[in-house]
């Protein structure tokens, strides 16, 4: 069983998914691919502790701090491949950008692959169950290019501005205008 619960952002309403100890999910309303890691009935429970710990990161966050994803306890649910993806996109700094395919350069080395698919990395940042805090926002195409991201094109590029990253060299890509 999941329990969720919400959070009023400044980018609208999120819902939280736990797994009674672990944060399992992080959706923003509306997003595509909203709770489809959960294979079980949610129900919703405001007053686990692992949803105040997590609300408290989130205040941190839209107050303009950064506070480290090493203080959540994330687990989010996917295949080993979606989990390294997901565990690189941790690392990327605040107000920094990577593209799919340097994320796909690391897989490939860990992986002891000459090369690995942008595109199967693309996937599995577009699955990302745990928005924001495991930051797919950061992820960025090759030329600069804005594109694919869950929560909507408006959302990426608000949550890069309120980390501070550099936009001058980002874009929206034609494709993408009306979203």
């Amino acid at each position: 069983m999941y329990y969720t619960t919400t959070y009023a952002s400044p980018i609208g309403i999120l819902t939280l998914a736990s797994d009674g100890d672990s944060l399992v999910g992080l959706w923003i309303e509306g997003q595509k691919y909203h709770g489809d890691t959960m294979f079980d009935a949610m129900t919703e429970q405001k007053d686990l502790p692992v949803f105040d710990t997590a609300k408290k990161w989130l205040n941190q966050y839209f107050d303009g701090k950064q506070p480290a994803i090493s203080e959540l306890p994330l687990a989010p649910v996917g295949s080993d491949f979606r989990k390294s993806v997901w565990r690189i996109l941790c690392e990327i700094p605040y107000g920094e950008v990577t593209t799919y395919g340097d994320i796909a350069k690391i897989i490939a080395k860990e992986a002891g692959k000459e090369k690995m698919s942008s595109q199967a990395v693309g996937g599995a940042v577009g699955h990302n169950p745990i928005s924001i805090m495991i930051p797919c926002h950061r992820v960025v195409g090759s030329n600069g290019s804005l594109t694919g991201y869950a929560g909507g094109i408006a959302t990426k590029i608000k949550l890069l501005e309120w980390e501070g990253t550099d936009m001058s060299r980002l874009f929206v890509p034609k494709k993408d205008l009306r979203k």
